[in-house]
Protein backbone atom coordinates (compact mmCIF):
# COMPACT_ATOMS: atom_id res chain seq x y z
CA UNK A 1 0.00 0.00 0.00
CA UNK A 2 1.30 3.45 -0.94
CA UNK A 3 1.69 5.74 2.04
CA UNK A 4 0.93 9.36 1.26
CA UNK A 5 3.94 10.53 3.27
CA UNK A 6 6.11 8.82 0.61
CA UNK A 7 4.40 10.77 -2.19
CA UNK A 8 3.97 14.41 -3.18
CA UNK A 9 0.21 14.32 -2.42
CA UNK A 10 -1.58 15.57 0.68
CA UNK A 11 -4.67 13.38 0.36
CA UNK A 12 -5.99 10.25 -1.35
CA UNK A 13 -8.12 12.14 -3.87
CA UNK A 14 -5.09 14.03 -5.23
CA UNK A 15 -3.17 10.77 -5.69
CA UNK A 16 -6.10 9.06 -7.43
CA UNK A 17 -6.69 12.05 -9.71
CA UNK A 18 -3.07 11.92 -10.90
CA UNK A 19 -3.09 8.12 -11.24
CA UNK A 20 -6.31 8.15 -13.27
CA UNK A 21 -4.90 10.80 -15.60
CA UNK A 22 -1.97 8.51 -16.35
CA UNK A 23 -4.28 5.54 -16.93
CA UNK A 24 -6.62 7.50 -19.18
CA UNK A 25 -3.70 8.75 -21.25
CA UNK A 26 -3.08 5.12 -22.22
CA UNK A 27 -6.72 4.55 -23.12
CA UNK A 28 -8.30 3.27 -19.89
CA UNK A 29 -11.89 4.43 -19.31
CA UNK A 30 -13.96 4.40 -16.08
CA UNK A 31 -15.72 1.05 -15.88
CA UNK A 32 -18.89 2.67 -14.54
CA UNK A 33 -19.18 4.89 -17.62
CA UNK A 34 -19.12 2.02 -20.13
CA UNK A 35 -22.64 0.97 -21.22
CA UNK A 36 -23.78 -2.47 -20.18
CA UNK A 37 -24.29 -5.10 -22.87
CA UNK A 38 -27.82 -6.49 -23.33
CA UNK A 39 -28.47 -9.33 -20.91
CA UNK A 40 -28.47 -12.84 -22.31
CA UNK A 41 -30.92 -15.48 -21.21
CA UNK A 42 -30.10 -16.51 -17.66
CA UNK A 43 -27.99 -19.64 -17.57
CA UNK A 44 -28.67 -22.62 -15.37
CA UNK A 45 -27.79 -21.53 -11.84
CA UNK A 46 -26.00 -24.86 -11.26
CA UNK A 47 -23.38 -23.84 -13.83
CA UNK A 48 -22.84 -20.33 -12.50
CA UNK A 49 -19.61 -20.28 -10.46
CA UNK A 50 -19.70 -18.91 -6.93
CA UNK A 51 -16.99 -16.99 -5.11
CA UNK A 52 -17.12 -19.60 -2.34
CA UNK A 53 -15.87 -22.19 -4.85
CA UNK A 54 -12.63 -20.25 -5.39
CA UNK A 55 -9.58 -21.04 -3.27
CA UNK A 56 -8.19 -17.55 -2.68
CA UNK A 57 -4.49 -17.58 -1.86
CA UNK A 58 -4.15 -13.81 -1.22
CA UNK A 59 -6.37 -11.30 0.56
CA UNK A 60 -6.18 -8.87 -2.37
CA UNK A 61 -7.70 -11.47 -4.71
CA UNK A 62 -11.12 -11.24 -3.12
CA UNK A 63 -12.22 -8.16 -5.09
CA UNK A 64 -11.21 -9.76 -8.39
CA UNK A 65 -14.41 -11.79 -9.02
CA UNK A 66 -16.63 -8.70 -8.80
CA UNK A 67 -14.34 -6.82 -11.20
CA UNK A 68 -14.31 -9.73 -13.64
CA UNK A 69 -18.10 -9.97 -13.59
CA UNK A 70 -18.52 -6.23 -14.19
CA UNK A 71 -15.99 -6.18 -17.04
CA UNK A 72 -17.81 -9.07 -18.69
CA UNK A 73 -21.16 -7.27 -18.58
CA UNK A 74 -20.19 -4.08 -20.42
CA UNK A 75 -20.21 -3.37 -24.14
CA UNK A 76 -16.97 -4.32 -25.85
CA UNK A 77 -15.50 -1.87 -28.37
CA UNK A 78 -15.34 -2.95 -32.04
CA UNK A 79 -11.83 -4.37 -31.64
CA UNK A 80 -13.00 -6.52 -28.73
CA UNK A 81 -10.40 -5.25 -26.24
CA UNK A 82 -11.59 -3.39 -23.15
CA UNK A 83 -9.37 -1.09 -21.09
CA UNK A 84 -11.12 0.01 -17.91
CA UNK A 85 -10.36 1.40 -14.46
CA UNK A 86 -12.29 1.40 -11.22
CA UNK A 87 -11.62 2.34 -7.60
CA UNK A 88 -12.35 -0.13 -4.79
CA UNK A 89 -12.37 0.61 -1.04
CA UNK A 90 -10.35 -1.76 1.13
CA UNK A 91 -12.11 -4.66 2.86
CA UNK A 92 -9.08 -5.63 4.97
CA UNK A 93 -9.80 -3.24 7.84
CA UNK A 94 -6.94 -0.90 6.90
CA UNK A 95 -8.36 2.36 5.46
CA UNK A 96 -7.17 2.31 1.85
CA UNK A 97 -8.38 2.51 -1.73
CA UNK A 98 -7.26 0.48 -4.73
CA UNK A 99 -7.17 1.71 -8.30
CA UNK A 100 -7.72 -1.32 -10.54
CA UNK A 101 -6.81 -1.32 -14.22
CA UNK A 102 -8.19 -4.11 -16.41
CA UNK A 103 -7.36 -5.19 -19.96
CA UNK A 104 -9.83 -7.73 -21.34
CA UNK A 105 -9.77 -9.37 -24.76
CA UNK A 106 -5.99 -9.06 -25.36
CA UNK A 107 -4.39 -12.51 -25.28
CA UNK A 108 -0.84 -11.32 -26.03
CA UNK A 109 1.70 -10.23 -23.42
CA UNK A 110 1.32 -6.59 -24.50
CA UNK A 111 -1.55 -6.49 -21.98
CA UNK A 112 0.72 -7.24 -19.01
CA UNK A 113 3.49 -5.00 -20.36
CA UNK A 114 1.07 -2.08 -20.69
CA UNK A 115 -0.28 -2.59 -17.16
CA UNK A 116 3.21 -2.76 -15.65
CA UNK A 117 4.36 0.38 -17.43
CA UNK A 118 1.22 2.33 -16.47
CA UNK A 119 1.50 1.24 -12.81
CA UNK A 120 5.18 2.20 -12.82
CA UNK A 121 4.33 5.61 -14.32
CA UNK A 122 1.67 6.15 -11.63
CA UNK A 123 4.20 5.46 -8.89
CA UNK A 124 6.81 7.66 -10.58
CA UNK A 125 4.32 10.55 -10.93
CA UNK A 126 3.58 10.20 -7.22
CA UNK A 127 7.24 10.80 -6.43
CA UNK A 128 8.14 7.25 -5.39
CA UNK A 129 11.70 7.06 -6.67
CA UNK A 130 12.72 3.65 -5.34
CA UNK A 131 10.67 0.98 -7.09
CA UNK A 132 11.31 -2.74 -7.46
CA UNK A 133 9.41 -4.77 -10.08
CA UNK A 134 9.27 -8.51 -9.29
CA UNK A 135 7.84 -10.98 -11.81
CA UNK A 136 6.92 -14.65 -11.72
CA UNK A 137 5.28 -16.99 -14.22
CA UNK A 138 3.07 -19.90 -13.20
CA UNK A 139 2.30 -21.04 -16.74
CA UNK A 140 -0.96 -22.46 -18.09
CA UNK A 141 -3.20 -24.74 -15.97
CA UNK A 142 -1.27 -27.93 -16.82
CA UNK A 143 2.07 -26.44 -15.76
CA UNK A 144 0.66 -24.80 -12.64
CA UNK A 145 -1.07 -28.10 -11.78
CA UNK A 146 2.26 -29.94 -11.73
CA UNK A 147 3.76 -27.13 -9.68
CA UNK A 148 0.95 -27.19 -7.09
CA UNK A 149 1.17 -30.99 -6.82
CA UNK A 150 4.88 -30.79 -5.96
CA UNK A 151 4.24 -27.92 -3.53
CA UNK A 152 1.81 -30.22 -1.73
CA UNK A 153 4.43 -32.99 -1.52
CA UNK A 154 7.01 -30.51 -0.28
CA UNK A 155 4.73 -29.17 2.45
CA UNK A 156 3.94 -32.70 3.57
CA UNK A 157 7.65 -33.33 4.11
CA UNK A 158 7.95 -30.15 6.20
CA UNK A 159 4.59 -30.36 7.97
CA UNK A 160 6.17 -30.44 11.45
CA UNK A 161 7.77 -27.01 10.87
CA UNK A 162 4.45 -25.45 9.85
CA UNK A 163 2.22 -23.71 12.38
CA UNK A 164 -0.57 -26.03 13.65
CA UNK A 165 -3.13 -23.47 12.50
CA UNK A 166 -1.87 -23.78 8.91
CA UNK A 167 -1.46 -27.56 8.74
CA UNK A 168 -5.08 -28.35 7.79
CA UNK A 169 -4.88 -25.88 4.92
CA UNK A 170 -1.65 -27.45 3.62
CA UNK A 171 -3.55 -30.57 2.55
CA UNK A 172 -6.50 -28.76 0.96
CA UNK A 173 -4.77 -25.66 -0.50
CA UNK A 174 -1.00 -26.13 -0.86
CA UNK A 175 -0.52 -22.94 -2.88
CA UNK A 176 -2.47 -20.79 -0.41
CA UNK A 177 -0.42 -22.31 2.39
CA UNK A 178 2.84 -21.51 0.58
CA UNK A 179 1.72 -17.88 0.12
CA UNK A 180 1.04 -17.68 3.86
CA UNK A 181 4.49 -19.10 4.64
CA UNK A 182 6.11 -16.58 2.28
CA UNK A 183 4.30 -13.72 4.03
CA UNK A 184 5.51 -15.01 7.41
CA UNK A 185 9.10 -15.46 6.24
CA UNK A 186 9.15 -19.21 6.95
CA UNK A 187 12.66 -20.70 6.48
CA UNK A 188 11.36 -23.61 4.34
CA UNK A 189 10.17 -21.22 1.64
CA UNK A 190 13.61 -20.81 0.07
CA UNK A 191 13.74 -24.53 -0.84
CA UNK A 192 10.16 -24.82 -2.10
CA UNK A 193 9.46 -25.73 -5.77
CA UNK A 194 9.63 -22.79 -8.23
CA UNK A 195 6.77 -22.34 -10.70
CA UNK A 196 9.07 -21.19 -13.53
CA UNK A 197 10.81 -24.58 -13.49
CA UNK A 198 7.59 -26.21 -14.72
CA UNK A 199 7.03 -24.03 -17.80
CA UNK A 200 6.86 -25.58 -21.27
CA UNK A 201 8.98 -24.23 -24.13
CA UNK A 202 5.96 -22.35 -25.49
CA UNK A 203 5.28 -20.79 -22.07
CA UNK A 204 8.94 -19.82 -21.70
CA UNK A 205 8.85 -18.12 -25.10
CA UNK A 206 5.72 -16.23 -24.09
CA UNK A 207 7.33 -15.15 -20.82
CA UNK A 208 10.47 -13.98 -22.60
CA UNK A 209 8.28 -11.88 -24.90
CA UNK A 210 6.95 -10.00 -21.86
CA UNK A 211 10.45 -9.52 -20.46
CA UNK A 212 11.62 -8.17 -23.84
CA UNK A 213 8.99 -5.42 -23.65
CA UNK A 214 10.38 -4.37 -20.27
CA UNK A 215 14.02 -4.57 -21.35
CA UNK A 216 13.46 -2.51 -24.51
CA UNK A 217 11.48 0.01 -22.43
CA UNK A 218 14.37 0.16 -19.96
CA UNK A 219 12.39 -0.90 -16.88
CA UNK A 220 14.51 -3.00 -14.47
CA UNK A 221 12.93 -6.15 -13.05
CA UNK A 222 13.80 -9.19 -10.98
CA UNK A 223 12.49 -12.74 -11.31
CA UNK A 224 10.89 -13.94 -8.09
CA UNK A 225 9.33 -17.32 -7.43
CA UNK A 226 7.57 -15.84 -4.38
CA UNK A 227 5.06 -13.79 -6.40
CA UNK A 228 2.16 -16.24 -6.31
CA UNK A 229 -1.64 -16.32 -6.30
CA UNK A 230 -4.59 -18.66 -6.47
CA UNK A 231 -4.55 -21.18 -9.31
CA UNK A 232 -8.30 -20.53 -9.69
CA UNK A 233 -7.54 -16.90 -10.56
CA UNK A 234 -4.21 -16.60 -12.34
CA UNK A 235 -2.24 -18.03 -15.26
CA UNK A 236 1.11 -17.11 -16.82
CA UNK A 237 2.54 -13.84 -15.46
CA UNK A 238 2.18 -12.39 -11.97
CA UNK A 239 3.96 -9.23 -10.88
CA UNK A 240 4.48 -7.00 -7.89
CA UNK A 241 5.82 -3.46 -7.59
CA UNK A 242 7.22 -2.45 -4.22
CA UNK A 243 9.15 0.38 -2.65
CA UNK A 244 11.39 0.47 0.43
CA UNK A 245 10.47 1.66 3.91
CA UNK A 246 13.01 4.39 4.68
CA UNK A 247 12.87 3.64 8.39
CA UNK A 248 13.09 -0.16 8.40
CA UNK A 249 14.45 -0.95 4.95
CA UNK A 250 11.65 -3.50 4.50
CA UNK A 251 9.86 -3.80 1.13
CA UNK A 252 6.45 -2.10 0.92
CA UNK A 253 4.14 -3.54 -1.79
CA UNK A 254 2.36 -0.82 -3.77
CA UNK A 255 0.91 -2.72 -6.76
CA UNK A 256 0.06 -6.29 -7.67
CA UNK A 257 -1.31 -7.83 -10.83
CA UNK A 258 -1.13 -10.43 -13.54
CA UNK A 259 -3.13 -12.37 -16.10
CA UNK A 260 -6.40 -13.75 -14.74
CA UNK A 261 -7.64 -15.77 -17.72
CA UNK A 262 -8.83 -18.72 -15.54
CA UNK A 263 -11.15 -16.56 -13.45
CA UNK A 264 -12.49 -14.55 -16.41
CA UNK A 265 -13.08 -17.75 -18.40
CA UNK A 266 -14.82 -19.28 -15.39
CA UNK A 267 -17.38 -16.45 -15.25
CA UNK A 268 -17.72 -16.01 -19.03
CA UNK A 269 -18.03 -19.80 -19.42
CA UNK A 270 -15.88 -19.49 -22.54
CA UNK A 271 -12.11 -18.94 -23.00
CA UNK A 272 -11.47 -15.27 -22.15
CA UNK A 273 -8.30 -13.19 -21.94
CA UNK A 274 -7.95 -10.80 -19.00
CA UNK A 275 -5.15 -9.03 -17.13
CA UNK A 276 -5.12 -6.45 -14.36
CA UNK A 277 -3.07 -4.45 -11.91
CA UNK A 278 -4.21 -2.99 -8.60
CA UNK A 279 -2.45 0.05 -7.11
CA UNK A 280 -3.30 0.53 -3.45
CA UNK A 281 -3.05 3.81 -1.51
CA UNK A 282 -3.89 4.67 2.09
CA UNK A 283 -7.06 6.65 2.74
CA UNK A 284 -6.29 10.03 4.29
CA UNK A 285 -7.95 13.43 4.04
CA UNK A 286 -10.13 13.95 1.01
CA UNK A 287 -10.88 10.63 -0.69
CA UNK A 288 -13.72 11.37 -3.13
CA UNK A 289 -12.81 12.47 -6.64
CA UNK A 290 -14.05 15.71 -8.13
CA UNK A 291 -16.04 15.60 -11.35
CA UNK A 292 -13.47 14.85 -14.00
CA UNK A 293 -13.16 17.37 -16.85
CA UNK A 294 -13.89 16.43 -20.44
CA UNK A 295 -10.74 16.86 -22.52
CA UNK A 296 -10.24 17.56 -26.19
CA UNK A 297 -9.53 14.53 -28.36
CA UNK A 298 -5.91 13.85 -29.44
CA UNK A 299 -4.94 14.94 -32.95
CA UNK A 300 -2.77 11.87 -33.57
CA UNK A 301 -2.95 8.10 -33.72
CA UNK A 302 0.18 6.03 -33.06
CA UNK A 303 0.44 2.84 -35.16
CA UNK A 304 3.12 0.16 -35.21
CA UNK A 305 4.13 -2.52 -37.74
CA UNK A 306 6.11 -5.56 -36.59
CA UNK A 307 7.19 -6.89 -33.20
CA UNK A 308 10.32 -4.76 -32.91
CA UNK A 309 8.24 -1.63 -33.46
CA UNK A 310 5.66 -2.86 -30.95
CA UNK A 311 8.35 -3.31 -28.33
CA UNK A 312 9.74 0.17 -28.90
CA UNK A 313 6.30 1.80 -29.07
CA UNK A 314 5.82 1.72 -25.30
CA UNK A 315 8.89 3.89 -24.80
CA UNK A 316 7.73 6.38 -27.43
CA UNK A 317 4.26 6.62 -25.88
CA UNK A 318 5.70 7.21 -22.41
CA UNK A 319 7.97 9.91 -23.83
CA UNK A 320 4.92 11.63 -25.35
CA UNK A 321 2.99 11.31 -22.06
CA UNK A 322 5.79 12.94 -20.11
CA UNK A 323 5.80 15.76 -22.67
CA UNK A 324 2.01 16.19 -22.17
CA UNK A 325 1.31 15.29 -25.80
CA UNK A 326 -1.95 13.30 -26.15
CA UNK A 327 -2.19 10.48 -28.68
CA UNK A 328 -4.52 7.60 -29.51
CA UNK A 329 -2.99 4.15 -29.82
CA UNK A 330 -4.00 0.51 -30.17
CA UNK A 331 -1.02 -1.64 -29.23
CA UNK A 332 -3.40 -4.53 -28.54
CA UNK A 333 -4.14 -4.81 -32.29
CA UNK A 334 -2.12 -7.49 -34.05
CA UNK A 335 -2.41 -6.04 -37.57
CA UNK A 336 -1.57 -2.64 -39.03
CA UNK A 337 -4.81 -2.70 -41.03
CA UNK A 338 -6.88 -2.76 -37.84
CA UNK A 339 -4.90 0.17 -36.47
CA UNK A 340 -5.42 2.22 -39.62
CA UNK A 341 -9.14 1.46 -39.49
CA UNK A 342 -9.24 2.67 -35.88
CA UNK A 343 -7.37 5.85 -36.86
CA UNK A 344 -9.90 6.46 -39.63
CA UNK A 345 -12.83 5.93 -37.26
CA UNK A 346 -11.28 8.42 -34.82
CA UNK A 347 -10.71 10.87 -37.69
CA UNK A 348 -7.30 11.94 -36.40
CA UNK A 349 -5.63 14.42 -38.81
CA UNK A 350 -2.18 12.91 -38.16
CA UNK A 351 -0.84 9.37 -37.85
CA UNK A 352 2.48 8.45 -36.26
CA UNK A 353 3.85 5.22 -37.74
CA UNK A 354 6.71 3.07 -36.52
CA UNK A 355 7.58 0.07 -38.68
CA UNK A 356 10.51 -2.33 -38.39
CA UNK A 357 12.80 -0.03 -40.37
CA UNK A 358 11.89 2.98 -38.22
CA UNK A 359 12.29 0.94 -35.03
CA UNK A 360 15.81 -0.09 -36.04
CA UNK A 361 16.73 3.46 -37.10
CA UNK A 362 15.11 5.13 -34.09
CA UNK A 363 12.65 7.22 -36.12
CA UNK A 364 8.89 7.75 -36.42
CA UNK A 365 6.91 8.66 -39.55
CA UNK A 366 4.61 11.66 -39.04
CA UNK A 367 1.89 11.52 -41.71
CA UNK A 368 -0.72 14.19 -42.41
CA UNK A 369 -3.90 12.38 -43.43
CA UNK A 370 -5.38 15.18 -45.59
CA UNK A 371 -2.35 15.51 -47.88
CA UNK A 372 -0.75 12.09 -47.32
CA UNK A 373 2.57 13.93 -46.88
CA UNK A 374 4.98 12.53 -44.31
CA UNK A 375 8.33 13.06 -42.63
CA UNK A 376 10.73 10.74 -40.82
CA UNK A 377 11.52 12.25 -37.42
CA UNK A 378 14.19 10.89 -35.02
CA UNK A 379 12.54 9.73 -31.79
CA UNK A 380 14.55 12.13 -29.54
CA UNK A 381 13.33 15.07 -31.66
CA UNK A 382 9.70 13.93 -31.95
CA UNK A 383 8.18 15.93 -29.07
CA UNK A 384 9.85 19.19 -30.15
CA UNK A 385 8.80 18.58 -33.75
CA UNK A 386 5.15 18.01 -32.80
CA UNK A 387 5.03 21.10 -30.60
CA UNK A 388 6.90 23.26 -33.10
CA UNK A 389 4.46 22.34 -35.88
CA UNK A 390 1.49 22.77 -33.50
CA UNK A 391 0.42 19.20 -34.19
CA UNK A 392 0.13 18.34 -30.53
CA UNK A 393 -1.04 21.14 -28.24
CA UNK A 394 -1.80 19.89 -24.74
CA UNK A 395 -5.37 18.80 -24.13
CA UNK A 396 -7.51 21.50 -22.56
CA UNK A 397 -10.73 20.88 -20.69
CA UNK A 398 -13.95 21.61 -22.53
CA UNK A 399 -17.48 21.90 -21.27
CA UNK A 400 -19.28 18.68 -20.56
Amino acid sequence: MIRLKDTRYQNTAAFLDSAIRVAEYYGFAPLESIPRAPREAKKNSTTNPKDSDIAFARRDERTLPSAARKCLTVVRPPHGTLLAWRTVPSTSGIPSTSLELHVMGAPSTIAEALLIIVANAIAEEAGITERVLSINNVGAPDSSGRFVRDVGLYLRKHIESISPTLRPRAAEDPLGTLVQLIERGHPAVSRAPQAMEYLTEEERHRFWELLEYLEVFGLPYELSGQILGSRDCWAHSLFDISTVDNETGAPVPIAFGGRYDPLASRFAQTPTSAAMVSVSVESRGKTSLNKRPVVAAPLMYFAYLGMEARRRSLGVLEMLRRASIPVHQGLWYERIGDQMMAARDLATPYILIMGHKEAMEGTVIVREVATNSQEDIPVPELTNYLKRHRIAPWQTAVSA
